[in-house]
């Protein structure tokens, strides 16, 4: 039985989106080891899958980043249910996967691609000026070129700010000393028509746990945020696709749909890799 998946999120082109290691039959693993083993794939996020504690769910999963455990994170929920699927997983609600994680139960639903229902934020509103001002300053944003700044936390603790282009987007330099504890995402709209392959906005992930600096490949949760942020204020669609990762090389799509008051984010997954658990 395949005890490990690495998988591809949020690309069309396996290897071009953000690598997720997915472990299957977890129970047996403690929290130590399951930070040990996050470590060691050095990947932004790993997971691990269990049986499901709480009823209505077809299955828990465990969240582990290099730093710590978190409580929900985006491209991990599709890649673990991609990965519980793809291992002969059958939902009890049908086309619906229920998964349980630290942030509670989230819905998982099937169609021409994965999609996750955004859970609600912890953590919204303003951000107090000193801290909008230390977040600016960290990425390397000109102050002119900022239209606003949101909490947009759903676990992982995002900051959105919203610059007044995509170049401006596309041109910010973090400073990794000054990133020291940030969670900050740049978001900026493309002119309608602008792009003919359906992308409406350009996002940057940046992260630091105050030992180690990355600026994410493709990351759900952050797009969750800024779409219950930004659609609602008129800033963005109800139905939009965004990329990331273009700084760096990925080209991620994620597909954001308003639904009823509820953000679906979804992408397309892959396996590109699997293999067994060493002793």
């Amino acid at each position: 039985m395949v005890a490990v998946r690495f998988v591809d999120v949020f690309s069309e082109t396996a290897c071009r989106g953000n690598a997720l290691a997915v472990f299957h039959d977890a129970d047996d693993l403690g929290d130590d080891e399951m930070a040990a083993i996050a470590r060691w794939t050095n990947l932004s996020e790993t997971t691990f899958l269990c049986a499901p504690t709480r009823p209505g769910a077809d299955y828990r999963v465990r969240i582990w980043a290099t730093g710590g455990e978190l409580p929900f994170a985006g491209h991990p929920t599709l890649g673990s249910a991609h990965a519980w699927l793809e291992a002969g997983g059958v939902p009890a609600s049908g086309d619906v996967v229920v998964q349980q994680c630290g942030a509670g139960l989230v819905e998982v639903r099937r169609g021409d691609r994965l999609r996750f229902a955004a859970p609600p934020l912890v953590r919204s509103g303003p951000v107090a000026v000193d801290d909008a001002a230390r977040v600016v300053r960290a990425l390397g944003v000109d102050p002119a070129d900022v239209v606003d700044l949101a909490w947009v936390d759903n676990g992982p603790g995002w900051v959105g700010v919203l610059l007044r282009s995509v170049d401006a987007v596309l041109a910010a330099v973090p400073d990794p000393v000054r990133c020291a504890g940030i969670a900050a995402g740049l978001v900026a709209g493309y002119a309608p028509g602008a792009r003919d392959d359906g992308v409406a906005a350009e996002v940057r992930a940046f992260f630091s746990d105050g030992t180690q600096f990355a600026e994410d490949p493709v990351t759900g949760s952050l797009n969750a945020g800024l779409a219950q942020w930004l659609v609602p204020a008129g800033r963005l669609p109800e139905h939009y696709v965004a990329a990331q990762g273009t700084v760096i090389g990925r080209e991620g799509r994620v597909h954001v749909d308003v639904v009823d008051g509820t953000v679906w984010v979804g992408g397309a997954t892959h396996t590109v890799v699997t293999g067994w658990r060493g002793a």
